[in-house]
C-alpha cells in the first residue's frame, strides 16, 4: 500500500521534484548550528562550573554566573526546539503572540 500511494504520487507530479531540497537543506543547516549551539554552551557551562569551584582564596562569581547563563541558554534552546517541533506546543506560542490561525 505504501509502494502504490508513493508510485501515484510520482506519477501525478510530471517533471517536478518529489522532494523540496532546499527546504532540506534549510532544515539540515538549522539542525546542525542548533545542535552545535546546544553542545556549545552545555559544555561551556560545564567547564566555568569546574572554574568557579577552584579552590582559591574566593570562589570566582564570574565563572559562576557564566555557567548559569550557559546553562539557561542551552535550557532555553532546547525548549525552543521543543516548543517548535510539537504541533500543540506550536499553536499555543504562536496564540501568545496573536499569530495563530
Amino acid at each position: 500500500m505504501q509502494f502504490a500511494t508513493i508510485a501515484n504520487l510520482a506519477a501525478h507530479t510530471g517533471s517536478t521534484a518529489v522532494i523540496d531540497w532546499k527546504g532540506f537543506i534549510v532544515v539540515a543547516v538549522v539542525t546542525l548550528i542548533g545542535a552545535g549551539f546546544v553542545v556549545l554552551m552545555y559544555s561551556l557551562g560545564v567547564r566555568l562550573t569546574a572554574v568557579s569551584a577552584d579552590s582559591g582564596p574566593r570562589p570566582n562569581m564570574i565563572a559562576k554566573w557564566g555557567s548559569w547563563v550557559s546553562f539557561g541558554l542551552c535550557g532555553l534552546a532546547v525548549a525552543v526546539g521543543i516548543v517548535l517541533i510539537v504541533p500543540v506546543f506550536y499553536k499555543t506560542a504562536m496564540g501568545w503572540f496573536g499569530l495563530g490561525n
